[in-house]
Formats: structure tokens, sequence, C-alpha cells
């Protein structure tokens, strides 16, 4: 049977779409099987709707994600930061650059060495990081309440 079926064909439904897109046959290992595949599918689903969610208050995933590692590490330099982000320096000065542009962090001059400038949040980045941490627990708690319906949901079917 041909997975990859052309116009008007019924698609496979359920979980084997997920295979028969992605190429798998049915002598591979299901990898739903897997904690890291598990853990990986987890964190991108709670990072998709996090991201969802913060778009809300006009801020990106890298613009979070340079403010959330700048609050917990005041005054990294740009070497520090792409090193945290796992990104290249070029990409951090430009990152850097956008949310001084928003008033979000200032740049400052190592005293010892003035080529290395730190990077500090200001006061309206802490009041968007504030933010920012709730969006994060209500989207964990409505993640984690979601899960324990949905368990209770399938030991109440079993029941019947």
């Amino acid at each position: 049977m041909d997975c990859h079926a052309g116009r008007g064909a019924k698609p496979y439904e359920g979980k084997l779409a997920y295979y028969f897109r992605a190429g798998y046959h049915e002598n591979m290992p299901n990898t739903d099987d897997y904690i890291g595949v598990v853990i990986s599918d987890v964190a991108r689903l709670l990072r998709t709707e996090f991201d969802r969610r913060v778009r809300k208050l006009g801020i990106t995933r890298s613009q979070w994600l340079v403010l959330t590692r700048l609050h917990r590490n005041p005054g990294a330099s740009h070497s520090e930061l792409a090193d945290m982000l796992e990104v290249e320096k070029a990409t951090v000065g430009r990152m850097v650059d956008r949310l001084e542009a928003n008033g979000w962090v200032e740049r400052r001059s190592e005293p010892d060495d003035r080529r290395v400038k730190r990077v500090y949040l200001t006061a309206e980045a802490e009041r968007i990081h504030k933010r920012i941490w709730r969006v994060a627990e209500v989207t964990v708690d409505v993640t984690s309440a979601t899960r324990q319906m949905r368990l209770w949901m399938r030991s109440a079917s079993a029941v019947r």
C-alpha cells in the first residue's frame, strides 16, 4: 500500500499517519517508547504554547530567552550570552541591539577592558520578565491540569 497517496485518497489517520508521513516502516522501533523523544516532544510543545502566549506581550522567543538569561546573569558579556544561548556573537549583538532599541537592556563598558560590553536589564525589562514568568507558570499549570484531566478520562473510560 502506498503511504504517499495522491489526490482524493484518504490519508492515514491517527498515530500511524505520523510514521507514514515521516517515511517510517513497520520494522522500525516506535520512537514514542523512548524517553528522550518524549521529553523532546513535551519540551517542544511547551515552548510552542509559551511562545504563543508571550507573543501577546509583543516579545519573540529569542528576546525572552535573552531577557531570561540576563535576569539570571546580570552583566553578562556578549560572548557569555552567545555561549548561554548557543548562538554566534554577531547574532547576540543584533539581538541586544533590538532589545536596547526597545529600552529593555543597556550596555555598559567593562571598567578594566573597554572593549567588553556588559549587558543589563532595565527596570522596564524586569517588569516584562515578571509578566513572562507569570505566563510560564500558567502555561505549566494548564499543561499539567490538561494532562491530569486526560488521565482521569482514560481511567474513567476504562472502568466502564
